[in-house]
């Protein structure tokens, strides 16, 4: 049986003229072709029936964003929502703000000891001094609270405080004061947390208040020796 020979692919270039008119129309597609008569061509592309035009659907309404619900640990400081102040930048400074409530409440309890044998013109200085350094110790506490959402408990010492004579008394709790302020200070700078640095930096300031009044004190002293 023969077989038939196939007609060779007969290509309709006329849709490829119609989309090279709409891409560049001031160019001729077939180059060294005759071009058809216009007339002839106006009546092929008028032969060809119109695409029907798709209907326009009407938009879908936005559906508004649903809330993601946070996790059991969204709360937490370095969660999903990290807060600006006492957050994971205040965290590497816990350490720090732990042996600052220490030193605090020691330094505390040796201006209490100092006050039973200071004279009586020393001794209400030394009080008020004495709570500013407890206030200091719940400040930090508060911090490390708002920092790890712990309470932190203070080691409480039964040590009996020597406190020794009253002018080298003086002269040691000024420099414990004054090296306070230094440490906040320093502190202050090394933190990248705002409300650290701020609180840092009021605590250094009165460190440094309470060694010019321990100073004032042993000028006194030293003058009535």
């Amino acid at each position: 049986m023969e077989h038939m020979p196939q007609t060779p692919e007969v290509y309709d270039f006329r849709q490829y003229d119609r989309i090279w008119q709409r891409v560049a129309p001031n160019l001729e597609p077939y180059p060294g072709m005759a071009a058809q008569p216009a007339t002839s061509a106006r009546s092929e592309a008028s032969a060809i029936p119109a695409a029907p035009a798709l209907p326009v659907l009407p938009a879908a309404p936005e559906s508004p964003a649903v809330p993601v619900p946070a996790g059991p640990d969204a709360s937490l400081p370095g969660a999903e929502q990290n807060p600006c102040c006492m957050g994971t930048e205040a965290e590497e400074m816990l350490e720090v703000i732990t042996g600052y409530i220490e030193a605090a409440l020691s330094d505390r309890r040796y201006l209490l000891a100092l006050t039973r044998q200071a004279p009586s013109w020393a001794r209400k200085p030394l009080r008020d001094m004495a709570a500013d350094l407890q206030d200091q110790a719940r400040r930090l506490m508060a911090a490390h609270y708002l920092i790890t959402g712990r309470r932190y408990r203070p080691s409480v010492s039964a040590e009996r405080i020597y406190v020794g004579r009253w002018c080298p008394a003086l002269r040691e709790r000024y420099h414990a004061a004054a090296c306070s302020g230094f440490n906040y200070a320093r502190s202050a700078e090394d933190t990248m947390d705002p409300c650290l640095t701020k609180l840092f930096e009021e605590m250094s300031k009165q460190s440094y208040a309470h060694a010019e009044t321990l100073m004032g004190l042993l000028q006194r002293s030293l003058q009535n020796a």
